[in-house]
């Protein structure tokens, strides 16, 4: 069958499925914004977007709304330059988070569509008003908040079935909406992140890591309050005070993925390594930026302590793939972070915003290593049987496209 994956940065979450599908003898192609330069495994087609300006005076419920399907349009325009040339996909399979599902339909309505269900925004109870430091949610959020839900629930209407990574991410959507998605972890490559006597990591200052040394991990795709690193910074003084040999080994980049900057700023890491670096040994904390697949793999591995928080939002692949190396997890005792990890047997859980309790677990953690080998044997088993790539998601998402197939006609 024919399958046409939509994605703006695309590969993005169809990494492994689309040339998995593609290997399986099916006809797959990429429909991506004209500027993502990520390297494909399939054939590409590209569309070319310049969002519109918005009215400033248009309230943002509104500004946001049409900024979405304005993208929804111009992916439409492309899929009508397709048509005109013969193609029509089976299958569509694509990101409902930035509206360039919302029109396909109108398109090719023979053919069934896909979306990635990935978070349905909430006025309450998630992501907004989560963190008291950076204010509650007053009306004026919470309506933002519902309005930014506005197209993700137009996406899955008009769609055919979702798809969510997690439980709790599916259950964001509302009862009806639910209904349609069905639950497939991305996966995780557990043969490749596994533990390995003979990893190593090599610091800016030459200083080479090995498995058991005293080594403390935060990982992200930027550092910001959304993945709790404002928290995690204000504990470290009390943890290097107490392990005088452990090394910090911090990734991630400068700007901001998820929430606002602060004023004035691109990003979070100087606003809130100003507020304790008169405290820290910066020797010994070490801000690797964002690094080489590869080497996040190495230092994964490495890992004595790995610390992950998040606010109730989307779960990051890095979690589970630290599951996957054996690492011990210590992480925030939020809802998306509690479906993937059991305190005192797959991980330690601590409040996101309890700083001295972050300290004294992350201490633990680094000085008594023998405490906790149970509990990360207990975590890469648990990746295993729930995350695993090859054993488990990637065969059950290939299956899920695949029961789309259109049925042979009869005679």
């Amino acid at each position: 069958m024919k399958v046409l994956f939509v994605h703006q940065n695309f590969p993005g979450q169809f990494l492994h499925l689309a040339p998995e599908l593609a290997k399986r003898g099916h006809d797959c192609l990429a429909l991506t914004d004209a500027k993502n330069t990520r390297a494909s495994a399939i054939p590409v087609a590209r569309y070319k977007h310049d969002a519109v300006a918005v009215d400033p005076g248009a309230t943002r419920l509104g500004r946001n709304y049409t900024t979405m399907s304005d993208r929804g349009v111009t992916v439409a325009r492309a899929a009508l330059a397709l048509r005109a040339k013969g193609y029509v996909p089976d299958v569509i399979f694509g990101h409902s988070g930035w509206g360039e599902t919302l029109f396909l339909k109108e398109v090719w309505p023979e053919a069934k569509l896909i979306v990635y269900a990935e978070f349905y925004y909430h006025g309450r109870g998630a992501d907004v008003g989560f963190d008291p430091e950076f204010g509650t949610a007053n009306f004026d959020q919470v309506m933002i908040a519902q309005g930014r839900a506005a197209y993700l629930g137009q996406a899955l209407a008009h769609a055919d079935a979702g798809l969510s990574p997690t439980e709790w991410q599916a259950s964001t959507y509302p009862a009806p909406l639910r209904r349609m998605i069905s639950v497939i972890h991305d996966g995780v490559d557990t043969a490749g992140m596994a533990p390995d006597a003979a990893a190593r990591f090599t610091l800016p200052t030459g200083q080479i890591l090995r498995p058991g040394d005293e080594v403390l991990t935060f990982v992200n795709r930027n550092l910001e309050p959304y993945r709790g690193y404002h928290t995690f910074m204000r504990a470290l003084p009390a943890v290097l005070a107490a392990r005088p040999q452990a090394q910090v080994v911090i990734v991630g980049g400068e700007e901001v993925s998820y929430g606002a900057a602060p004023k004035g700023e691109k990003g979070w890491k100087q606003r809130f390594l100003a507020e304790v670096q008169d405290r820290l040994d910066l020797s010994r904390v070490h801000f690797m930026g964002k690094i080489p697949y590869p080497d996040f793999v190495s230092l994964m591995k490495v890992s004595r302590a790995h610390a992950y928080l998040t606010y109730p939002f989307v779960l990051s692949w890095s979690m589970i793939e630290a599951m996957a190396a054996g690492c011990h997890i210590v992480a925030s005792a939020t809802k998306p972070v509690q479906e993937a990890i059991e305190h005192g047997k797959t991980g330690t859980l601590v409040d996101f915003f309890d700083v001295p309790g972050w300290s004294a677990a992350l201490t633990l953690a680094l000085a008594e290593p023998e405490r906790f080998m149970p509990l990360r044997a207990a975590a890469r088993q648990a990746a295993l049987e729930r995350y695993d790539l090859r054993g488990n998601c990637l065969p059950r998402m290939v299956a899920f496209v695949e029961s789309f197939a259109p049925t042979p006609a009869a005679g």
